[in-house]
């Protein structure tokens, strides 16, 4: 490709399709940056143990590790937009239940870890349908930028916009943010109804070519087109790029989780941060990870996908590892930050390369098994960073950045040839119309 193609390429427009669900993701982003602000602060008004503050981060993901899978078998035998919206029309009945009990005085440590995992539930469908979608509303050369706008959005309304937001309204009433997280979630779901046709995915092509069998047949039945699931766990495990960065994304994770679960404890305690500035600290861990998401495709072009996504990495550890041995609030915040910018850059150029290499018909499933690996180590590894930081807040920090720059070493090879895995520069057989 030439450089006056790759620049004509790069900025081609959006389509209409993406747009809408980019709209989508917003105002779910919205609702996800508030509840995830309110409820660890809720939680200490519960309790002050960081193994239960940090158990309440693990449920947040145990529904990827119970519930991922079949998540991602229901994306690929239903209408996307359909399920997109019945689970955030779920995880607003759960918040408008939240708020009941903070309103009474009925809530328990326990009834917000079932809280939680119910909205877990929603979340394995809404995100992992969002992921599923972008493939068939853009061209495989702009996955990298479809991505990096989608994770710039998130960044920006979760980070700049709900968790201040957030902040200040649990410091006026506690019951407040919980409203507006549900009223988020349900607007996300009714706007994920605008999406295109083309977002239906694999349910939208299975249900064509069916129709098309069964009008050849004798019978007028026609089975269902699409690959089974042990296909789509063959394609994953004979894919050796693939197998062994499902393996190193779940480690990396779990060290990342290991570190973050008692983080709030560790403002609210060790830094003497006060509860109505979490938001506004938090933002401005933000500020790395917005400017990762944003430059991160523009990286890619520049010094190739392989050494962008090893350095990401390796200042992800530098970040996370630095958290842990300073005493300063404002130098925690910046390695905090740069630790953040890290994993923004890294989400890019992987999401891309899973979106590119995996077909379309057996995504949503391939995405749920990526997920429940992935993250099915981090329930486990937050409750241990959790014990942990009953020893010291910033010891978790501290062995988790070291694992992952170990993890980054370790695999150093491995990361410097995901180049040869590019995208294909071509247009998906789902089109980019509107």
């Amino acid at each position: 490709m030439s450089a006056d193609t790759q620049q004509r390429v790069t900025r081609a427009p959006m389509s209409a399709g993406f747009n809408r669900l980019w709209t989508s993701a917003i105002a779910s982003n919205l609702a996800d940056g508030i509840g995830r602000t309110a409820v660890p602060l809720i939680a200490t008004t519960l309790t002050r143990d960081p193994a239960l503050i940090a158990g309440l981060s693990a449920v947040t993901f145990l529904p990827w590790l119970l519930f991922g899978i079949p998540a991602g078998m229901l994306l690929d035998r239903v209408d996307r937009r359909i399920a997109m919206a019945v689970a955030n029309t779920l995880r607003f009945a759960v918040a408008a239940l939240l708020a009941v009990l903070v309103s009474t005085d009925s809530l328990t440590i326990w009834l917000l870890y079932g809280c939680v995992l119910l909205f877990g539930m929603g979340e394995t469908v809404f995100d992992n349908a969002t992921t599923t979608v972008v493939p068939s509303l853009v061209t495989r050369d702009q996955l990298d930028r479809a991505n990096g706008r989608m994770q710039s959005a998130e960044i920006v309304v979760q980070n700049f916009i709900a968790t201040p937001i957030a902040g200040f309204l649990f410091a006026a009433a506690i019951a407040l943010p919980v409203w507006l997280t549900g009223g988020g979630f349900l607007i996300a779901g009714l706007l994920a109804l605008t999406i295109p046709a083309a977002a239906a995915g694999a349910y939208r092509k299975g249900a064509a070519a069916q129709a098309a069998q069964a009008a050849q047949s004798a019978d007028g039945v026609a089975a269902d087109t699409r690959p089974p699931f042990r296909a789509v766990v063959s394609f994953l495990v004979h894919h050796r790029f693939l197998r062994t960065m499902i393996i190193l994304t779940s480690l990396t994770a779990s060290a990342l989780a290991f570190a973050q679960g008692s983080v709030v404890l560790l403002l609210l305690q060790t830094f003497s941060v006060p509860a109505a500035l979490i938001g506004v600290v938090t933002a401005g861990v933000g500020v790395g990870a917005l400017i990762g998401a944003l430059i991160a495709s523009r990286l890619v072009e520049r010094f190739g996908r392989g050494p962008v996504m090893f350095c990401s990495m390796l200042v992800c550890g530098i970040g996370m590892f630095c958290v842990g041995v300073t005493a300063n609030v404002v130098v925690a915040i910046v390695a905090y930050a740069v630790g953040a910018f890290g994993v923004a850059v890294w989400n890019v150029p992987w999401g891309a390369l899973r979106q590119a290499i995996v077909p379309n018909d057996m995504l949503g499933r391939a995405m749920g098994i990526v997920r429940t690996i992935g993250w099915g180590l981090t329930p486990i590894a937050t409750v241990l960073g959790g014990f942990i930081a009953r020893i010291d807040l910033r010891l978790p920090f501290v062995i988790g950045g070291a694992v992952v720059l170990a993890l980054t070493l370790i695999a150093v090879r491995l990361l410097l040839s995901a180049g040869s895995h590019e995208p294909a520069h071509e247009t998906t057989t789902e089109g980019t119309g509107s």
